[in-house]
């Protein structure tokens, strides 16, 4: 049994058969999805696919979409999240250094979706791209009372256990398969048990040998394969450990 914990399946990239995407998911044990919200346009989308019973959604502003979010938007999060008791989390949201253009505008974002979380008790999922260490440092600074998940992590041992002390834990997708992410592995293998959760970043993040395909929630048996590998734990030990994890972070 799996749970894949970040997967954008209100993308249009799944408009054709995201139907068969959810069979062929739980044709391989993938039990429960969580689809986070990127922009507020896509919010309905979001919003509209939790009304599945095997899938939990979050609302957030993503810093990859700086041109698509204005005025007015976190104000409509903070009524969305009165409006929406079903929402798990404030997601996605966080720092893209890769965008140094928007990066003002990128941490007076993710600091106001923070006091969020903090106003409405909720979990954050944080998207952080050449950025751990200052997302860490405002991290301890103000406290986000219920965690998190550190969506997509590709750092070193000491920057898991750094965001895991902060009471956060790291989500691991497909940049585990590929045989260069030789840091990210090593920080694999240091992680407790309940410091991690699996996922995909469906459409996107491929896995080794899957690039320029695209990634869908069944793919999350792989990742579950490679990190009990690099771990040296059985596939189901790392599946039950993953769902226990993802289930008390969102409250599932």
């Amino acid at each position: 049994m799996l749970i894949d914990a970040h997967c954008h399946l209100d993308f249009p990239d799944f408009d054709a058969d995201r139907e068969a995407m959810f069979e062929r998911a739980r044709a391989v044990g993938v039990v429960h999805f969580v689809v986070p919200g990127t922009t507020r346009a896509r919010w309905p989308d979001v919003l509209a696919l939790g009304e599945r019973d095997d899938l939990s959604v979050c609302l957030g502003l993503h810093p990859y979409f700086m041109e698509d979010h204005r005025e007015g938007d976190l104000d409509a999060l903070a009524q969305a999240l009165d409006d929406h008791p079903e929402v798990v989390a404030i997601g996605e949201c966080g720092i893209d250094a890769r965008f140094s253009e928007t990066l003002e505008a990128q941490w007076e974002l993710f600091d106001a979706q923070l006091r969020l979380a903090k106003a409405h008790a909720l979990p954050l999922v944080i998207h952080c791209v050449r950025a751990n260490d200052r997302v860490a440092k405002r991290l301890r600074q103000l406290a986000p009372p219920a965690g998190g998940l550190i969506h997509a992590f590709a750092g070193s041992p000491e920057q898991a256990r750094r965001f895991i002390d902060l009471g956060f834990v790291v989500g691991l997708g497909g940049a585990v398969t590929h045989e260069r992410a030789k840091r990210l592995q090593r920080a694999v293998a240091s992680l407790p048990d309940d410091g991690y959760v699996l996922e995909t970043d469906s459409p996107d993040m491929p896995l080794a040998g899957r690039q320029g395909e695209r990634n869908e929630p069944a793919r999350v048996t792989e990742v579950c394969r490679v990190v009990a590998e690099l771990r040296g734990q059985s596939e189901e030990g790392v599946a039950a450990a993953s769902t226990a994890t993802a289930r008390r972070l969102f409250g599932l």
